[in-house]
């Protein structure tokens, strides 16, 4: 639990100083996430940050509340469309969220499961979300503004929770969950090993293209990742990070 916290501060932190040196313009820019600016992309993160507090103290969070046959990207863009702000306001508003959310986990019973979007998670879990969520919005918004936000190994935690995910990206797409060994190469050559070494199907790479996959920001078919087995491929295809 450490070990993620203390990564998940990190990631945090990097953002907070690509966010606080960003001129007043590329606030307003458009970000990789379709639709959103930069400030909608912080408001994002502040409001889903703020939703661990909430669940953590046994109170209801915004995005449970799903009516008809909307998605969970379809929730989220409603809440960030009732509660734009002028970008000093949503950066204020995140930088108090962040470290809320990250002092509510530390103190959290990590045998408790949280409520969360697709399923209750336990702390170190939902923890390991957040940091995978930042990863990916931190892409939506150097991106698009040529920032540099090179990969670290961090993406451990985000690589175990592609993989660890894989039977719910299964079933949701309507397929049998499937038994797939990963065996992933980190930025500084660390080598990380997922699921079981006898398993038929295995998916092989850079970690970084991996999470980019998982993260749905990049296609499999340009990750360059290899795969091998009969289920390997429909892995990658599913692969997610985040609930639908």
């Amino acid at each position: 639990m450490v070990d993620v916290l203390d990564d998940l501060v990190e990631e945090l932190d990097r953002l907070e100083v690509i966010l606080s040196a960003l001129p007043g313009s590329a606030w307003g820019a458009a970000s990789a996430a379709p639709g959103w600016t930069v400030t909608d992309v912080v408001l994002h993160l502040a409001q889903s940050e703020e939703a661990v507090t909430a669940t953590a103290a046994g109170r209801d969070v915004e995005f449970e509340a799903r009516t008809g046959d909307a998605t969970l990207d379809e929730v989220m863009d409603r809440l960030v469309r009732a509660e734009r702000a002028a970008p000093a306001a949503v950066f204020a508003r995140w930088r108090a969220a962040r470290r809320a959310s990250v002092a509510t986990l530390r103190d959290a019973d990590p045998h408790r499961p949280l409520r969360w979007a697709a399923a209750a998670l336990r702390p170190r879990t939902l923890a390991t979300t957040r940091l995978a969520e930042h990863w990916a919005h931190g892409l939506d918004i150097t991106g698009p503004l040529g920032i540099p936000f090179p990969d670290t190994d961090r993406l451990r935690h985000i690589a175990w929770l592609a993989h660890a995910t894989l039977p719910y990206a299964f079933s949701l797409a309507g397929e049998v969950p499937r038994e797939v060994y990963c065996d992933l190469v980190g930025v500084t050559g660390s080598t990380w090993q997922f699921g079981p070494a006898d398993a038929e199907s295995r998916i092989t790479g850079p970690a970084g293209a991996f999470c980019r996959v998982g993260a749905q920001r990049l296609a499999p078919d340009a990750s360059g990742l290899h795969t091998s087995g009969p289920h390997a491929a429909a892995a990658l295809r599913v692969l997610r990070t985040y609930a639908a």
